[in-house]
């Protein structure tokens, strides 16, 4: 325990000097080594407006971290029977099958294989709203590759993808799957959320652009499927974000989360969390493998995945980082969930979280 209390206040300090450099405005860290939490940490403020302070239990959105928990329900139902990854979308889901997408698998689109990233160009965040219509526009898309041939990440298409076939086949919207199979028994149905409930709205913290507008200027010009995968009326930033309408839907590509919360359910997924376990030894092993192998359509460059999460290169941790925010992941080989959320959402190449997570795993492997 003296080791894990170290690590947890040398995590803490490094939190502080960020909020006191002025490098962050607020932020969170959390581990989990064996089921057990280690680093539970939180500095500065939720919201500079009200002075409210991030603790650790303060619900940040996170973009793309989201497509992590939509994953880990698909995992959650297929380990009780109730779907599997080669089940054809079109069984389900009719509409969908038109245009040559009628072979689609669940499992295609969990390793962003369906074709169909885009989005149409007027596209707006009033759309997100409405979750029948960005069933339809997706349903009624025409693939950009034959599914399964390539990989491109669905930043935002992937939520409806996976979020639908959620919906036909238990009859619930994914927000509701979540908070029952997993949030709940994991005790912490106030930590994560794809549509927050209105009541806890106003504890959800306010984030702020530092630098990652900027970025995704430089991204439009420089990426040439940019625009077609994140259209300009829904660019991933820190208006959008804090639009109180956008975070009570259930838009499952995105999701409101504390680092506690999302670490502790990856810590659920490799292993016992006082007495929960969402997955079997077997389909861990199964869903933590790398599957594509190539650059990715969308962005241009390796981002290589596994069975519904991120393989983050150079690195064992399997997850997905929020686009100019936070990070969550697992490193199956030591059993160790990781997170990380910010409000000060940020382009820049050196992340200081980052270098934190990799400090966490040196320790915990050198231990």
């Amino acid at each position: 325990m003296g080791k894990e209390t170290g690590l947890h206040e040398q995590v803490q300090r490094r939190l502080d000097a960020l909020v006191n450099g002025g490098r962050e405005i607020g932020v969170q860290f959390a581990a989990y080594l064996d089921g057990r939490l280690i680093v539970n940490a939180a500095a500065g403020l939720a919201d500079e407006s009200t002075g409210a302070p991030v603790t650790p239990d303060t619900p940040f959105l996170n973009y793309s971290s989201g497509k992590g928990l939509a994953s880990t329900v698909v995992h959650v139902l297929a380990g009780r029977g109730d779907l599997d990854y080669d089940l054809r979308i079109a069984d389900v889901w009719p509409e969908y099958g038109r245009h040559g997408k009628q072979d689609t698998t669940l499992g295609h689109v969990l390793l962003h294989a369906a074709g169909v990233p885009w989005l149409p160009a007027y596209t707006m965040p009033q759309d997100l709203l409405d979750w029948d219509k960005m069933c339809r526009s997706i349903a009624g898309a025409h693939p950009v590759w034959t599914p399964g041939t390539q990989h491109g990440l669905h930043e935002w298409t992937y939520g409806w993808l996976v979020g639908e076939v959620v919906r036909r086949v238990t009859h619930r919207p994914i927000g509701w799957v979540l908070a029952e199979e997993i949030s709940r028994p994991l005790g912490v149905d106030r930590e994560l959320f794809f549509g927050v409930p209105p009541e806890l709205v106003n504890r959800v913290a306010r984030l702020k652009d530092r630098s990652w507008s900027a970025a995704l200027d430089r991204l439009s010009a420089r990426v040439e499927h940019f625009d077609r995968v994140y259209p300009m009326g829904i660019r991933p930033d820190a208006t959008l974000a804090n639009r109180r309408d956008l975070l009570r839907a259930d838009i499952p590509s995105t999701a409101v989360m504390s680092a506690r919360g999302i670490a502790r359910v990856y810590a659920a997924l490799m292993g016992e969390v006082d007495g929960v376990r969402l997955i079997s030894p077997e389909r861990l092993r199964t869903i933590s493998a790398v599957a594509t192998t190539g650059p990715d359509w969308t962005i241009g460059a390796d981002l290589p995945k596994t069975l519904g999460y991120a393989a983050r290169p150079g690195s064992t941790r399997v997850g997905w980082s929020s686009a100019g925010g936070g990070l969550t992941g697992f490193h199956p080989e030591l059993n160790l969930a990781v997170a990380a959320t910010r409000n000060h959402l940020s382009g820049d190449h050196d992340d200081p979280l980052e270098d934190i997570a990799t400090a966490v795993h040196a320790a915990v492997a050198a231990a």
